[in-house]
């Protein structure tokens, strides 16, 4: 494999596992942030755009996965696809949390 087959292989992952967040909060009803937002990324949009949103990004990063060719491209494949998943993952996580300031309650009410 070359050097552009493990770039598509980190945005695979980044674009599929971008895909998750935006997919259940559209199907659920549930606004939350898109590019198209105002402003972009930090202000909600509809669930109808994120379940539009969501579906791009998985095509986008279908198209990615089979370019890479994660599945067949041996361990180095799947460990640069992994990282662009947790890479996405954690500045999500990270740029979200600051978003909805909101108590956590561990208990069952």
């Amino acid at each position: 494999m070359t050097w552009p087959h493990y770039i598509a292989c980190f945005f695979a992952g980044m674009f599929l596992a971008n895909a998750v967040p935006h997919f259940v909060n559209g199907v659920s009803g549930d606004p939350f942030p898109t590019p198209f937002a105002k402003p972009p990324g930090k202000g909600l949009s509809s669930p109808i755009v994120n379940v539009v949103w969501a579906l791009f990004n998985l095509v986008v990063g279908a198209i990615l996965f089979r370019a890479g060719q994660v599945s067949g491209g041996g361990r180095l494949a799947s460990v640069i696809f992994f990282a662009g998943i947790a890479a996405i993952s954690i500045f999500a996580s990270v740029s979200f949390a600051k978003k909805h300031p909101r108590q956590i309650s561990l208990r069952a009410d």
